[in-house]
């Protein structure tokens, strides 16, 4: 059976104080197999369960919920006591699932921005539903189905928005510059989720690329990325994997074949019960061999941990930033009845130099190595190609350790509570739209005092003096969210970063710390 390696959108994230509300991640390493018949002890096990749930059902003093006993208590229950990743999705899961193992999800195609009694767009797809209806950046949603947005509580709006995404709705919207709103009715349809969500040139030669997650059409979209900034070629390539929890496998094993030579192992899964499988690169349309540099972070996951470790260890990339998550196992799909589907950890997944990168997991089945599956018994010792000594047990540890820009507690309340983009959409109803070189000066600075003391927010010297940068730099990028969409402030953004600007001064160190012992930054 094909392994695969999926992630399922099962609750909201909150990102920079920004509530995207469709996409969430559960990052699992999938294949769909066929279930097979249960053995004597387990024939006698149901029948014990059976009888204290009947037992419970006729007896308790209070009547008994069956979903809530048998799924929460009985199946998932007995699920977190395996591992964290081991799972059972009801139908409407298993059919998210199976849409995002495509890149495709039920929905509006708009990223929105989501606080307390607001709703702002910041992006809608092309072709999608929203994009059809001129829903565009910066336009306020103020009603859903009748219901006042300003008028109901943070989690009353979260679960509107949750139940709305697979149903026509009608909407109610203000355009920027205008107070009157305008009725709209949308059609939800299956919407493309680009796993390649950000792709522009850092600085002249130097491409960037952010990779959220891992699909079947990965690969294509990188090879077309690429391609796109190529002209003319590369010097440098910073291939960003901070924040991805995973996906497909193979689509991870296809990205690896743009920038390794055919027939080179990536990785080799391992069960108990689950015949060994080496994948290894194919033949790709395109090879790129530009200098790279790949960020990760402690929630790089999966299968995004295959490929950073990959390219690290057949030194083809330097990989820089801090420690991934440290999971590396697989967990098969089996398919139950009424569409409903369980994910069970059967392998675990070895690197090219035989190191298992599953971190311990105390008080479960994965709070130690397994040594019986390790493909380097008794050796404590990996190294790639070229000599280098790599770590083992707990993600991939970076060849050059950056270290994230860290938050003032000032600027952490600011972002969390959605102040920069509160004020950016105050600022354009008042003073109108802003244009692609818009940069914030201190005038700027003085309107945004003035607008946290309108909003009874204090600025204490000490910061309001040592965060100037940073303050030009988020009002700037949320002004071009609402005026250009969310990929024109989110490049500001990104090359504003510090970690992103430390790795890119790294080009000219390539060929030296893939010679070298790991470095700190």
């Amino acid at each position: 059976m094909e392994d695969v390696q999926d992630k399922l959108n099962l609750s909201a994230k909150l990102v920079n104080g920004s509530l995207l509300p469709l996409i969430i991640s559960l990052s699992l390493s999938l294949s769909f197999a066929q279930s097979s018949p249960p053995s004597d002890d387990a024939t006698v096990e149901s029948l014990r369960f059976a009888e204290i749930y009947g037992a419970i059902q006729q007896n308790a003093a209070d009547e008994v919920d069956p979903d809530r006993m048998i799924l929460d208590g009985g199946i998932r229950g007995m699920l977190s006591a395996l591992d964290p990743f081991s799972a059972f999705f009801d139908r409407e899961q298993f059919e998210l699932l199976r849409q995002q193992t495509r890149g495709e999800a039920m929905g509006f195609g708009s990223i929105l921005y989501v606080t307390p009694g607001k709703i702002l767009v910041l992006q809608t797809a092309q072709g999608s539903p929203s994009w059809r209806a001129g829903l565009g950046p910066g336009d306020e949603i103020v009603e859903i189905n009748g219901t006042r947005i300003n008028r109901i509580d943070f989690q009353s709006l979260v679960e509107l928005l949750r139940s709305s995404r697979s149903h026509p709705v009608r909407l109610g919207v203000i355009h920027p510059g205008r107070v009157v709103s305008q009725n709209y009715e949308l059609n939800p349809a299956e919407v493309a989720l680009p796993s390649v969500d950000k792709c522009f040139l850092l600085s002249p030669g130097i491409g960037f690329i952010h990779l959220s997650g891992f699909e079947e059409k990965t690969p294509q979209e990188v090879q077309e990325a690429i391609l796109k900034l190529s002209t003319p070629p590369l010097k440098g390539l910073i291939f960003d994997l901070r924040d991805n929890r995973g996906g497909v496998v193979d689509a991870a094993i296809g990205v690896a074949s743009l920038f390794l030579n055919p027939d080179v192992l990536v990785m080799t899964a391992r069960g108990r019960s689950a015949p060994e499988k080496a994948y290894r690169t194919a033949r790709a349309s395109a090879q790129f061999h530009m200098p790279m540099v790949m960020l990760v972070n402690g929630d790089t996951a999966s299968a995004a941990e295959v490929l950073a470790a990959a390219l690290q260890e057949h030194d083809r990339a330097v990989i820089a930033g801090s420690p991934t998550y440290g999971k590396g196992v697989v967990q098969s799909v089996l398919p139950l009845s009424e569409k409903t589907g369980l994910a069970l950890t059967i392998a675990q997944y070895f690197t090219p130099s035989g190191r298992s990168i599953q971190r311990p997991l105390p008080g479960t089945a994965l709070a130690a190595p397994s040594r019986e599956l390790s493909l380097a018994p008794g050796s404590g010792h990996f190294q790639t190609d070229g000599g280098r000594s790599v770590s083992a047990g707990g993600g991939v540890t970076p060849d050059v350790e950056i270290p994230s820009h860290k938050l003032d507690p000032w600027l952490a309340f600011l972002t969390q509570t959605g102040t920069f983009t509160n004020y950016a959409s105050e600022r354009l109803t008042l003073h109108g739209r802003v244009g692609e070189s818009f940069e914030a000066d201190t005038t700027v600075l003085d309107d945004f005092k003035e607008f946290l003391t309108h909003a009874g927010v204090r600025a204490p010297e000490k910061y309001w003096e040592n965060d100037q940068s940073y303050l030009k730099l988020k009002i700037k990028a949320e002004l071009l969210n609402l005026v250009f969409g969310l990929s024109a402030g989110e490049e500001v953004e990104t090359k504003g970063d510090p970690q992103v600007q430390a790795a890119a001064r790294l080009f000219s160190r390539i060929p030296t710390i893939l010679k070298s012992a790991r470095t700190k930054q």
